[in-house]
């Protein structure tokens, strides 16, 4: 079943949309920091970051070699890579982040990707949502698949568990237990306008009243009342905090929602957010274009959300994920082609930070991937397990990545 009103899409399969009246008993249950969650937020990178420029190896020979037009520069230079250890720097955009890996908040892990060779983006993004590589047959999300096992008596005490910004839910959040896609969460009245709200109400009615979906009246009414209440929260405890400043642009705005809905105290375990625009074939650019323009936004938006989070951020962890690197050599059109493996970020207060993890292949083209891409050292399922064990309390990660029998820990959050 799939109710969409407004700005706000509810997915709740295998269930009536009654259930968003319990959102009012969690917003009396969880408050306090006794009664927190532990919430994990995973922004998407969809269309395959050069995690190369993003996490540049200054300390390999091979990457100028191989980029004498799109290499971010040595550390020391102008506009060069922001050294992280005597091997790795930041792109200078990033900027942002660097006090957040120097105070030990955020963990690298580069040359992560996926086992499966595939260069398609629909492919890879499939395999590494369902979290079965190469299978495709796997109907659920991985996130969906934690959120079933992991307390499934919870179901039913909040609505909010699982939620995804934007118009859609993410194969990543598909299954039995129920999701909330949100596109715009001024819908529930949080900072939203009287207008904004009267469309909400007519949208509802219109929806229930005298339209085939099969349900009765009064689960139309307590679902309304449900947001009503939601919309009776004081707005003010919600603004940017910190005085943290989001940047323009749809992660900013994403992860703005997100700390909203954390702060809310509405029972978030999960978060999704998608970010593209990292499909750089042509004109990527180093220090400045394409690529820099899409890591300014992503660094001060991530800057933005711990920093407006607060102490909050001791029970928040962000992975970042992108479904496969780029090419080692810039192709002909001053971009990067697809490629194999990538950089991931890991930022919170639980994490073990300060590092940059993984086994480094290097880029020597005898130890490439099919003779051109940085190999795989890190398979993304085993950081993906060690998130969803360590930080959110799994107790078996089988049960979240079916046919992955001995994940491998690397330490990024203490066991």
């Amino acid at each position: 079943m799939f109710v969409k009103a407004g700005g706000l899409a509810l997915v709740a399969l295998g269930l009536d949309p009654i259930f968003l009246t319990r959102a009012a008993y969690a917003v009396k249950r969880r408050t306090g920091p006794a009664n927190r969650t532990k919430t994990l937020v995973c922004l998407f990178q969809r269309g395959a970051v050069d995690g190369l420029n993003m996490v540049v190896p200054h300390g390999d020979p091979f990457y100028y070699r191989e980029r004498p037009r799109i290499a971010i520069p040595r550390p020391g230079a102008a506009f060069g890579a922001l050294d992280l250890d005597g091997h790795f720097g930041l792109h200078p955009v990033l900027a942002p982040l660097k006090p957040l890996y120097d105070n030990g908040s955020l963990a690298i892990v580069h040359a992560v990707g996926s086992p499966e060779a595939t260069r398609s983006h629909f492919d890879a993004q499939d395999y590494m949502e369902s979290g079965t590589p190469g299978l495709k047959s796997t109907r659920d999300g991985w996130l969906n698949r934690y959120l079933a096992a992991r307390h499934a008596r919870e179901h039913q005490e909040t609505p909010f568990r699982g939620v995804a910004i934007g118009p859609q839910l993410p194969r990543a959040l598909r299954g039995s237990a129920p999701a909330l896609a949100i596109d715009n969460l001024q819908a529930f009245g949080l900072r939203a306008p009287e207008p904004a709200r009267d469309r909400l109400t007519r949208a509802f009615e219109e929806l229930y009243q005298g339209s085939a979906t099969g349900l009765v009246a009064t689960s139309s009414e307590e679902a309304f009342e449900a947001v009503k209440m939601l919309k009776a929260l004081n707005p003010q405890r919600y603004q940017p905090a910190n005085g943290a400043q989001y940047p323009p642009g749809p992660l900013g705005r994403s992860l703005r929602q997100i700390a909203q809905l954390i702060k809310a105290d509405l029972g978030l375990e999960i978060a999704f957010a998608d970010v593209g625009g990292w499909d750089t074939h042509v004109n990527q650019g180093a220090t400045e274009g394409q690529l820099a323009a899409r890591l300014t936004e992503f660094g001060r938006a991530l800057a933005a959300f711990t920093q407006d989070l607060g102490e909050r951020m001791a029970d928040v962890v962000v992975l970042t994920m992108s479904e496969f690197g780029r090419t080692v050599a810039e192709n002909g059109n001053v971009g990067t082609d697809h490629g194999h493996a990538t950089a991931m970020f890991v930022l919170g207060g639980g994490v073990r930070g300060g590092r940059v993890y993984g086994d480094w292949p290097t880029l020597d083209p005898a130890k490439r991937f099919e003779g051109r891409d940085l190999a795989v050292t890190t398979d993304f399922r085993d950081l993906f397990s060690e998130v969803v064990t360590r930080h959110l309390g799994a107790a078996d990660p089988r049960a979240v990545f079916p046919g992955y029998a001995n994940p491998k820990a690397r330490g990024v959050i203490p066991g």
